[in-house]
């Protein structure tokens, strides 16, 4: 079973640098980034940012030891980590995050 994680950084060089060691770390087959605008409630506060979204794919068993890690790296006090069951898709592409994720 394979799943999708959505992860949220504050700048470019954040997301990629957490993309990169759960690609290295074989957490993960690869990570997507992307710029978005962001509207939240912080601490009483509706806030608006900037930030880079991340999207990674992974075998789902692994999913807690993403989110475990990205905590341990991530520059927020309470980073965005969510993660989303694939459920169906390419068997090639499936396939491969099988193979890339251990």
């Amino acid at each position: 079973m394979f799943s999708v994680v959505y992860i949220t950084a504050g700048s470019m060089d954040e997301a990629k640098s957490i993309g990169r060691v759960l690609v290295e770390e074989r957490l993960a087959a690869c990570a997507n980034i992307f710029p978005i605008t962001s509207i939240f409630r912080w601490k009483d506060n509706i806030e608006e940012a900037g930030e880079f979204g991340i999207i990674v794919k992974t075998r789902t068993y692994r999913v807690k030891d993403i989110e475990n890690r990205v905590k341990q790296i991530h520059s927020y006090e309470v980073p965005c980590i969510v993660s989303f069951k694939i459920g169906s898709g390419s068997e090639d592409y499936l396939k491969w995050i099988g193979e890339s994720v251990i």
